[in-house]
């Protein structure tokens, strides 16, 4: 099995940053740090105009938490910094002063849907469906929901949170304004995020910056916002539901 890892390439001012995992491009508390140190850093890198945020694999774009993570936490302070980590991602890429192009290949579930989330123009296969199971768990999106309902509103966001079980298509995530364009394959959908980083990258960098701030206003207290959900979370995933929900998945 490969190794999880977290690289960057750079060339002609597209900064691609890809993560991988063998569990499905889960997120481990580790990859998460790499992950958001790495978004930071390209965003003060002046070789980079546009960053492209892609994980490895074919099949899934991220299946969220890591629960074997997940399995071994056993107090409120560890929890609280697990969820953490998704906060730090998205807030990461909240500040990063240069557009992220997503591109989502396959299924996402739970904080890998905050992280298409938060992306500030996100393209996607057909086969890129959608699920927030965390409520399914016993626990809830509580971090990755003011990312996900900046994008998709409070209703697309709330169905669903609530329907834990199920997996929405791209083309409903289209439709609610999650992803930008659905492709009817990967190569198709690689081909066209090429293209489009490479026309970002033919722009004014500043106004690019600028632009970038008007769209993300209102979210400075995203900081205290995602720790205090990050703590919610934390204390969830230490009740007995969860604890006996998780067991299932060892």
């Amino acid at each position: 099995m490969t190794a999880p890892y977290v690289k960057q390439h750079i060339e002609n001012g597209i900064g691609t940053i890809e993560f991988f995992h063998p569990a499905h491009n889960s997120l481990p508390g580790d990859i998460l740090a790499q992950l958001a140190d790495t978004i930071t850093a390209a965003g003060v890198n002046d070789e980079i105009k546009v960053i492209v945020l892609k994980s490895g694999g074919d099949r899934t774009f991220c299946a969220g938490a890591s629960f074997k993570e997940l399995i071994n936490i056993d107090d409120a302070a560890t929890g609280k910094v697990f969820f953490s980590g998704f906060a730090n991602v998205i807030n990461a890429m909240r500040k990063c002063p240069k557009f992220i192009i997503g591109r989502v290949q396959g299924k996402t579930v739970g904080g890998g849907v905050g992280v298409a989330s938060a992306t500030d123009y996100c393209m996607a296969s057909k086969f890129a469906s959608i699920k927030l199971s965390e409520l399914n768990v016993g626990i809830g999106p509580f971090v990755v929901g003011p990312a996900v309902q900046r994008k998709l509103g409070v209703t697309g966001m709330s169905q669903i949170a609530i329907d834990a079980n199920t997996f929405y298509s791209a083309e409903w995530a289209k439709e609610k304004g999650l992803y930008t364009q659905v492709y009817e394959s990967t190569e198709a959908l690689d081909e066209a995020v090429q293209a489009f980083a490479e026309n970002l990258c033919t722009y004014n960098p500043e106004a690019m910056a600028e632009m970038k701030k008007i769209f993300w206003e209102g979210t400075d207290h995203w900081d205290t916002l995602l720790t205090e959900r990050a703590e919610i979370s934390g204390r969830l995933v230490l009740s007995e539901f969860t604890k006996e929900t998780l067991k299932r998945f060892k």
